[in-house]
Formats: structure tokens, C-alpha cells, sequence
């Protein structure tokens, strides 16, 4: 396969750089413009290169087709519930089905409505690029506001909707990226968050220095009011909520994903004209997250409790002795908290699966609502009671939401919305595994396979991981996991430290310095794999995206033995520079900065393009990213598939690198795009484990 050799590349030479008397090379760094004529060929070469493994694997077209049907059952979630005026519940929710390239925002009238459609991007784009970001009803669910964006960037200009007309009003504001927005309650304004507008700030610096604006309808944008940010660091990150009589505003802001802060606004007392915030009291760096109700400030928070508990605090007295602790931490993490007129619905964590409980508002326990099995489960529960909707999914459920009528005693949960299935699916099994870390910690992973399938140590596996910023890895429907599953391969996803699954201390055991911990997590996973029969080495890969993107890149350069495969999508590569590029900065509090010393020296150890050695036999690796990528530059998987080429002491385990037009990191994708993906990520997977 001839066209697979890579060519030999120009090196920038001399590239080095000086940290803390540490000299460090950078042979590629030429890679990092992706605007040069230089690095396009580059990117042509390497699609090209990319194009002609595919085009030889002859498994392609039927796992396309069998992807392609799996995926087009879509996806649907749970519903926010607005009452209009005439007193009708209004449901807004969001689906996809069938061949439809986007989620599509739908109206229902009454709970047993039919959906009318509000906001289909299809009609935006002719290659059904243009994405629908986010979504805001007002409080009469006559006003929607939207973001949209193009090309999966994510640079969302926000529009608002007539939920009657079916047309957008004049107000069109852009730089909303990730808003978050709040309606007054009579609809005349939003408050919102919004970037800087380029050429305002330093260039680069629009990515960050997201502040809170009010808006009035009919008002010019460039007019509207700064309610909150003045002053402060460009990587804070707002957002902003009004209570449901619309005195009382609330702005978190994050400052990375173990610190937050809730500051709290009486318009009432103060007027619109003179925002006077006051901060909620807390210590160090813990996370709170506030609800706001007209009576009391609900909060739910780490702030002495790594598992979270939730508290309500009087709006006149947020002093810390004035807390009262309505669901204290217990051993299963609190993961969200839904507040209605009448009850409090909190979902659990438990062993990385959700669980469901309602509680009065004083805390007192109601009873569980019962979940059809292990899976994971997000909450929508309308402010005004009655109702709790309950989105679902596990690894062999696709997404569905159900329904629990609350002013009904004894009901149980039934089926709102859910994806047509019109194929049968494999009789699977499911089962919780455990491995043991280098420190003794106890590393959980669910392992997915067909019924009865015999462990001889030969089976194709992948082991999945992310372990970073907080975030869960919760079972989920999969259409690379089934078409693995089918093949008789076997899926696992592993629990890594850095997540959330078991609270903050989980969180920090893989974060900054403690990095490391995620990694060899990993590696423990897949020798527990290999020990327990499962797999071997020559039959096991690796797979991870963004933050897992770089799980997998370290594995290759730290355990290149331990698998055959490693698939890293979207990832990061080069640690010491990855700060200086698109939104790296607001990553510093999460993996550190190579500016500090101590850090920089937890950085260099792990850096995966810096830990590249000449003529290693490295696994196979198929490198993926988009142009546009808003998040992480692609510059990283450029650099990373460069230098891997270059050093790949085995010509037979191919270094591939896909970069994709018109994608960004993932969200907004069209399905004609995510079927093409998911169908090379697992032809690459099939074809290089079917090889010695």
C-alpha cells in the first residue's frame, strides 16, 4: 500500500524553545498555521492518504449502511414546559429522525399535542451544515430565543422566534456563543450573555471575556445595557438566571470546572438602571450551582460536601449560618437538582448510572421514581408541578423520554417521546468490571458484549475513555458500540478519575499535577481487559475524543505495547502550547500552563507530541479533526500525525490523519457527516485488529 507510506516532511529547524532551563524541540511547529499554502497541501495529502485506506477496506459500505440505519433512528430529549396565556401547556423540545441532518426545534400544544415545528436548520444551509445551538422560550412560550451557527464552529448569533408567526423578529445579536439567556416575565427583555464584538479587544481575546447584557426588544444591540462582568478575568465564564417573578437575578460565573461563584442581584431594591450584585458567600475552589425561585435562593453546591448537597438560603440573608441543608451529601453523588412549586426531583449517581428521588421542598423524602434499567437519566420537571419528564438512555435504549404524572398517586413513568426502532438488536450483556490503578484505586468500566459470549482472549475491543473536567461518563446508546458488538467485538467504557462519577475528589485526583492518574487508570483498564480474558494486546483498541483525544495520544507514546489501535478524535496534543490557541486559555485551571514552573513540569512529562521517539512501534492511529473547530486547533492532530509519521518504527501500523471541511468539534454536525465519521472510526478499528 504505497499510497500509505507518508513522505518525507520538512522539519523547522531549528525550532526549540526554553522552559524553566528545559530545552524542548518542536519540529512541526510550521503545521500550527492552518492558513498557509504549505500546511493546505499538507491537509490535502494527508485526506488524500486517508481516502485510499478507506477506499481498500472492503467492509466499508456495509458497516456505512449499518451505521447510517442506527443512527438514523435519531435522538430525542425532554421538554421545557411553558404556559401561555390562555393557560395551555406549551412543551418545546428537541428531536431528530430519520434523514433529518439536524435536530429540529418542535412545539407541542397540551401534553398529548402534535409537534408543529419552530426551528429547522435544514432550510438554513444547502449541505445541512448550519446548526441549531441552543434554545430559550419565554415565560408565555410566545418568544423563543435561538442561536445558530454554521459549519460546526459554534459562533452562534442569536435570533428570536414568534412561536405564533413562525418568524424571527428584527433583534439579531451577534457573538452569542454557548449564551445563556433569561427572559423577563413580560417578555419585553432578556437578559444574556455575549463576547466581544472583534476589533473591540486585543486580537484573540474575543474568545473570551463573555459578559451578561440586558436587551430590550426592538433595541439596537450594540445599545444594550452591561449588566455584569466589568472588571473581570477574560476566562471567567457567565451565566445568567431571573427568578420566575423576575426580581431577583442570579450570574454564576465558572472559573474552570472546579470553581464557581453565584452573585445575586435585587432589581426590586436597586432598579434596572443601577445593578448591585451581592456575591453568595463561599471558600476556595468549590462549584455552586444557584436556582433561583421567588422565595429563596436554592443552591446546589460542593462547598463542604464532594459529593454535593443542596441548600435554600433566604435572598436577604445569604450569609452561610442562614443555609439550610434540605438534601445533605450522601454516599451517591447528587448530580442535578430540578426545583418546582411543590417538590424537589434530585438525580443521583450511582456506580456511574443514574438514579431518580423526589423530595418535598423541605426535604423530606417522597419516593423514587423508578427507571426501566441501568442507564443514564437527565430531569425536566416544569416549574408549576404536576408533571416530571424523564430523558433516557443506556446502551441498548436508545434515547426516549417518559413521563411520571405526579398528581396521580402511584403512577408510573410512561412514554412521551421516543425513536422509532424498526430492527431488532442484539441480546446483549452488560456487565460492571473493575480494575485496580497504580495508587490502589478502584477504576470501574462497563463492559458490553453479545450474550454468552466466550472469553478467550481474541475478542476485537475497544476501551473508551475521557476521565476530565467533571465530566460523566454515564452508559448511552452507541452506534459505534453496536456495530462493534454485532461483529462480535466487545465495547467497554471506562470511569476514569478527572470525571464527576463519584464527586470533586474524583474530579481532582485528575486534574493539574495528578493528571497522570487519568492515564494510568487507562492502562489499568485494559491490563485488566487482557488479564480477565477479554482481549490481548494485538485485539484491543483505544478510543477517546477532545479531552480523550489526548488519553489516547499519551497511551501511545507512554504504553505503545498495551494496544494495537488507538483512534484519537478531536484531540489535544501539544500541552506546552495549547494555551496560546482558540480557548485553550479557559483549560489553564483544569491541565495547568507550561508558564508555571511546577506545572509546566506535569505538562512535559505527559505532552504526547513531545514524547514522540524515533523508530517505536507504534499502534495503528487514525488521527481526526475539524477546520472548524472552535474549541481545540486543529493544529494539535496535525502536529501529533506529523510527528508520529515520522518517528513510526513499523511501516505496517498505518498513521492516518482526517481532517474534515465544514466540522468543527462535534457539535452541529450533519448526519450525512456523523455517518461518515463513525463508519471510517470503525472500518479503521475492524480492519487494523484483523491484522497480525
Amino acid at each position: 500500500m504505497t499510497a500509505l507510506v507518508p513522505p518525507k516532511r520538512r522539519r523547522t529547524d531549528p525550532t526549540q524553545d526554553a522552559y524553566f532551563g528545559v530545552t524542548v524541540a518542536d519540529p512541526y511547529r510550521w503545521l500550527e498555521d492552518g492558513d498557509t499554502q504549505e500546511v493546505r497541501a499538507f491537509t490535502d495529502e494527508e485526506n488524500g492518504r486517508t481516502d485510499a485506506y478507506f477506499h481498500a477496506v472492503p467492509e466499508r459500505e456495509d458497516l456505512r449502511a449499518r451505521i447510517s440505519a442506527l443512527l438514523m433512528l435519531g435522538v430525542t430529549g425532554a421538554p421545557a414546559m411553558r404556559v401561555d396565556r390562555n393557560g395551555t401547556r406549551r412543551y418545546f423540545h428537541m428531536k431528530r429522525t430519520g434523514t433529518q441532518s439536524q435536530m429540529v426545534l418542535y412545539v407541542r400544544d397540551g401534553v398529548d399535542g402534535e409537534d408543529q415545528v419552530l426551528v429547522d436548520p435544514a432550510g438554513l444551509s444547502f449541505d445541512g451544515t448550519t446548526a441549531l445551538d441552543w434554545w430559550y422560550p419565554s415565560r408565555s412560550g410566545e418568544l423563543c430565543a435561538w442561536g445558530r451557527s454554521e459549519n460546526g464552529s459554534e459562533e452562534s448569533t442569536l435570533y428570536v422566534r414568534d412561536t405564533r408567526t413562525g418568524e424571527d423578529l428584527p433583534d439579531i445579536i451577534p457573538h452569542t456563543r454557548h449564551a445563556t439567556v433569561s427572559w423577563l416575565v413580560d417578555q419585553s427583555g432578556f437578559f444574556y450573555t455575549r463576547f466581544p464584538e472583534p476589533g473591540s479587544v486585543p486580537a484573540g481575546d474575543e474568545k473570551y471575556g463573555s459578559k451578561v447584557f440586558f436587551h430590550k426588544l426592538g433595541d439596537d444591540p450594540k445599545s444594550d445595557q452591561l449588566i455584569f462582568g466589568e472588571g473581570r478575568e477574560k476566562t471567567d465564564v457567565p451565566g445568567v438566571g431571573v427568578s420566575p417573578n423576575g426580581r431577583w437575578v442570579v450570574v454564576t460565573i465558572h472559573e474552570g470546572w472546579d470553581k464557581s461563584e453565584a452573585h445575586v442581584w435585587d432589581r426590586q431594591a436597586t432598579g434596572q438602571e443601577s445593578p448591585r450584585f451581592e456575591k453568595v458567600p463561599s471558600e476556595g475552589r468549590v462549584l455552586l450551582t444557584p436556582i433561583a425561585r421567588d422565595d429563596r435562593l436554592y443552591i446546589h453546591t460542593n462547598d463542604g460536601a464532594p459529593r454535593y448537597a443542596l441548600y435554600a438560603v433566604p435572598y436577604d440573608a445569604l450569609t452561610r449560618d442562614r443555609w439550610t441543608c434540605l438534601l445533605p451529601e450522601a454516599p451517591d453523588v447528587l448530580e442535578d437538582v430540578a426545583v418546582t412549586t411543590s417538590e424537589i426531583v434530585a438525580t443521583y449517581l450511582h456506580d456511574a448510572s443514574s438514579r431518580v428521588e423526589r423530595f418535598t421542598l423541605a426535604g423530606k423524602q417522597i419516593g423514587e421514581v423508578r427507571l426501566p434499567e441501568i442507564g443514564t437519566a437527565g430531569v425536566s420537571a416544569p416549574l408549576e408541578g404536576g408533571e416530571i419528564f424523564v430523558s433516557f438512555t443506556s446502551f441498548m435504549t436508545p434515547p426516549e423520554v417518559l413521563r411520571l404524572d405526579t398528581t396521580q398517586a402511584g403512577a408510573a413513568l410512561l412514554v412521551w417521546e421516543r425513536v422509532a426502532l424498526g430492527f431488532a438488536l442484539p441480546d446483549v450483556d452488560v456487565q460492571r468490571m473493575y480494575a485496580t490503578s497504580k495508587d490502589g484505586t478502584r477504576v470501574p468500566m462497563f463492559v458490553i458484549s453479545k450474550k454468552g459470549l466466550p472469553r478467550d482472549g481474541e475478542r476485537p475491543t475497544v476501551l473508551y475513555g475521557y476521565g476530565g473536567f467533571n465530566v460523566n461518563q454515564t452508559p448511552g446508546f452507541s452506534a459505534r458500540a453496536l456495530t462493534l458488538v454485532e461483529r462480535g467485538g466487545i465495547w467497554v467504557s471506562a470511569v476514569l478519575r478527572g470525571g464527576g462519577e463519584f464527586g470533586e475528589a474524583w474530579h481532582r485526583a485528575g486534574m493539574l499535577e495528578s493528571k497522570q492518574n487519568v492515564f494510568d487508570d487507562f492502562y489499568a483498564c485494559a491490563e485488566t481487559l487482557i488479564e480477565e480474558k477479554v482481549t490481548c494486546p494485538a485485539k484491543l483498541a483505544l478510543m477517546g475524543g477532545s479531552n480523550g483525544g489526548l488519553l489516547v495520544a499519551v497511551a501511545a507514546t507512554q504504553r505503545p505495547e498495551l494496544f494495537r489501535v488507538g483512534l484519537s478524535l478531536v484531540p489535544l496534543t501539544d500541552m506546552l502550547r495549547y494555551h496560546l490557541f482558540r480557548i485553550g486559555k479557559l483549560w489553564v485551571p483544569e491541565y495547568g500552563s507550561s508558564e508555571d514552573a511546577s506545572q509546566f513540569n506535569a505538562l512535559h512529562a505527559y505532552s504526547p507530541y513531545h514524547a514522540v521517539k524515533d523508530g517505536v512501534r507504534y499502534p495503528s492511529m487514525l488521527f481526526t479533526t475539524g477546520e472548524s473547530d472552535s474549541r481545540v486547533d486543529p493544529l494539535h492532530a496535525r502536529k501529533m500525525a506529523a510527528r508520529m509519521q515520522d518517528a513510526q518504527g513499523d511501516p505496517s501500523h498505518p498513521i492516518l490523519l482526517r481532517v474534515e471541511t465544514k466540522a468543527g468539534h462535534g457539535a452541529g454536525k450533519p448526519l450525512a457527516k456523523v455517518v461518515l465519521s463513525v463508519t471510517e472510526e470503525m472500518a479503521f478499528v475492524l480492519s487494523e485488529l484483523s491484522r497480525k
